[in-house]
């Protein structure tokens, strides 16, 4: 288990979408990809987040960039999230952690004075060329994805100006 930094390659994927579809960061190269980690589908948080990605992803696409969400979640439990929200993303599943364990996201958690492992919500904005370009964790969703947003924004003038 490694944190992931800004400037450090971002770990290679292959996972499945709702449809049982492999979506990989191979495929992705070239664009900026918004990966983000969420802990759980239907929750409140979660779903808000989703909702506030969906409602931003033809700005996203529009800046050439691709949004992809990742718990542990199965592909079944996607498909029915994807569904009730309305939602428009790609959602992967990791149920065996593996990427979440990787991308360092995969963390002790405290709750109502329980202590269990779990996602830490965390979003990782990757350049075209494979390399983490920002890290958030410990996210707190509202105005989460107007920063992301902004972040981008602010990268891609820069990288147009170089």
């Amino acid at each position: 288990m490694s944190d992931i930094k800004a400037g450090d390659a971002a770990v290679p994927f292959c996972l499945p979408d709702g449809h049982e579809k492999s979506v990989c960061l191979e495929d992705l190269k070239g664009r900026w990809l918004v990966l983000y980690f969420y802990p759980k589908d239907q929750t409140p948080g979660c779903s808000l987040e989703a909702r506030d990605f969906t409602r931003q992803l033809g700005d996203f696409h529009g800046l050439g960039a691709e949004v992809i969400g990742v718990s542990p979640d199965s592909p079944k439990s996607h498909c029915d999230f994807i569904e009730k929200q309305n939602l428009k993303l790609i959602l992967l599943s990791d149920t065996k952690r593996d990427i979440i364990r990787k991308y360092g996201v995969w963390k002790l958690k405290k709750q109502y004075g329980s202590e269990y492992f779990g996602v830490e919500r965390s979003t990782f904005l990757v350049d075209p060329r494979g390399i983490v370009a920002v890290v958030w964790r410990g996210v707190k969703v509202p105005g989460h994805v107007d920063a992301v947003m902004a972040e981008l924004k602010n990268r891609r003038a820069a990288t147009i100006q170089r």
